[in-house]
């Protein structure tokens, strides 16, 4: 571990070269960005102030400065602002990259396969890890803590889903959390059971918790090394800032600590989880920009439910492939009012995970009542928005509510959301151009690493509604695509607006942070298949160098 940390930090080093923060031009580039109106303006140079910000963009036949302190010449390469995740888990990508990953397994059996050998490979007290999906195994039920045991028996195992709205255990693992059939389900959980009601070893969304507390915690050094791996994957993909959803304080005291450090490179966008860790970070209202305005706390995050996967999203009907069960509510409607209030007065921004109809229509009415008291610049977020009541979508346009959707989720959900939902229901599932028409905000993110966080596949996505087959042909519901521009915008001006930063990043022009990115081929006129391959060359944040690929 203590030789990854300096690796990372070594191939950090490397790229802070000694123009940073001072006047520089990059010339001979076939610039592209959106301005405040959403057109697309193209350039050929940009020129920077110390300051890191931008100081003008250049176009053919514009006069350069004679003297310049540093100059390159881009060679005719594509430039355009960095991409901005406008929902994802820093943290727990960083999990992910440096435990066991099964996102990748088709199968059952080549899980079980991949969790041998990585114990063999690993003699950890726990093993634990993720990634893994009922569904893409094609198994038609939750796996078990006895096929879990045939491949670790001696060590207790835990292994989130792909969501991270469920959990498996083996026997070892339920054992040592003292988890048994007497055990009641928690408020907004749910122990799956076999015939005799013993645990069965899946825990879903709070019933997690039961589990989770008997864990050891990572220590700082491990949660530096994961930081380090994530912002390494982050910057590569050319995403140079991103909202940063459920932040705890050990999460918090990460990131603070990779600042001073002097190696915070992306720009964090910060939500506490849940209003006490807020107040417990920044006390009665949000953090200022730190680090260069690298690091901030702005919001809260809340849940009404949990995810289709594991049936925990919360539906208006019962779910058409398990009848009877509708879902989890995770807060009442007082418990959901009393929280957005608790943060609100003290000017947080509210973002709230609701995937199911059931919730959404709690969040929306909540907004409802609360814009009556809260006024003025609030930005009411609702996180994922993905099954929504078509009589519903309206609301989402009113009180400056802003509609967080990740859209490779529609591309890896729609075969599920029809077996969970029905054709009758699918209506207002994952409606990207009907927000926009309501008049609500757009932002575009991946919900890493539940996805993958590469944003070009999100971008394509948003205006194909076809995954990286280009299955199905002619996209599923075509009617909610996104223009090419539309879907870009998600990700950049509309992630930034999402988090209060619209006047700092997200574009490029004077005045603007100069967060960007040199590419191997133009965006905008790439085919769907070829804007997924985007590579990335260099990836700059605040006029630096921060990462360049090999």
């Amino acid at each position: 571990m203590t030789k990854l940390i300096s690796r990372l930090i070594a191939a950090f080093a490397l790229f802070l070269a000694p123009m940073a923060h001072a006047d520089g031009l990059i010339d001979n580039v076939n610039g592209i960005t959106l301005d405040e109106k959403g057109e697309v303006v193209r350039f050929t140079g940009i020129l920077f102030a110390r300051d890191g910000k931008v100081s003008a963009l250049l176009k053919r036949g514009d006069k350069r400065p004679k003297k310049p302190e540093w100059k390159i010449d881009m060679a005719g390469k594509t430039l355009v602002p960095g991409m901005i995740d406008g929902h994802g888990h820093v943290m727990g990508l960083g999990d992910q990259l440096l435990r066991l990953d099964l996102s990748a397994t088709t199968s059952l059996e080549e899980a079980l396969g991949k969790i041998r050998d990585y114990a063999a490979a690993n003699p950890n007290k726990w093993i634990l890890g993720g990634g893994w999906n009922q569904e893409k195994w094609r198994l038609g039920r939750f796996p078990t803590a006895a096929e879990l045991d045939s491949a670790v028996a001696d060590r207790p195992v835990w292994l989130e889903r792909v969501d991270g709205h469920a959990g498996w255990a083996n026997s070892r693992a339920i054992e040592l959390a003292g988890i048994g059939a007497p055990t009641t389900d928690p408020s907004g959980g749910r122990i799956e059971r076999d015939a005799k009601g013993a645990p069965s070893g899946v825990l879903v969304d709070g019933a997690m918790n039961l589990l989770t507390k008997a864990i050891p915690q990572p220590t700082p050094r491990e949660r530096n090394a994961a930081f380090l791996a994530a912002q390494e994957r982050l910057l590569s993909l050319g995403i140079t800032a991103s909202a940063d959803m459920g932040t705890t304080v050990q999460d918090w005291l990460t990131y603070r600590r990779m600042g001073d450090l002097g190696l915070l490179k992306m720009r964090i966008m910060s939500y506490g989880s849940g209003v006490e860790t807020a107040l417990a970070v920044a006390g009665q209202e949000p953090t200022p920009w730190l680090y260069g305005d690298r690091l901030r706390m702005g919001g809260i995050k809340l849940y009404a439910d949990g995810a289709l996967g594991s049936r925990g999203a919360w539906l208006k009907a019962d779910y058409a492939d398990a009848p009877g069960q509708k879902g989890l509510g995770f807060l009442s409607d007082d418990q959901l009012l009393n929280m957005m209030i608790r943060g609100a007065m003290d000017n947080f921004q509210i973002a709230v995970h609701a995937i199911g109809d059931r919730a959404n229509q709690q969040v929306l009415d909540a907004i409802e009542i609360l814009s009556d008291t809260y006024k003025g610049d609030r930005r009411w977020r609702i996180e994922h928005a993905q099954i929504v009541d078509p009589k519903d979508l309206p609301r989402f346009g009113k009180f400056g509510t802003i509609a967080s959707m990740q859209p490779v989720h529609q591309t890896s959900d729609r075969t599920m959301a029809e077996a969970r939902l029905g054709p009758d229901r699918l209506k207002g599932a994952y409606a990207w151009r009907t927000m926009l028409q309501n008049g609500a905000k757009l932002a575009f993110g991946s919900d890493f690493p539940v996805e993958s966080p590469d944003p070009w596949a999100g971008w394509a996505a948003s205006f194909t509604r076809m995954d990286a087959q280009a299955q199905p042909y002619g996209g599923w519901r075509p009617e909610e695509a996104v223009t090419r521009e539309q879907g870009w915008a998600g990700f950049t001006t509309g992630a930034a607006y999402a988090g209060f930063a619209e006047t700092m990043i997200g574009r490029l022009g004077p005045g603007m942070k100069a967060d960007f990115l040199i590419l191997d081929r133009d965006p905008l006129l790439a085919s769907p298949t070829d804007l997924r391959a985007t590579q990335v060359l260099e990836t700059w944040v605040n006029a630096q160098r921060a990462w360049r690929r090999k």
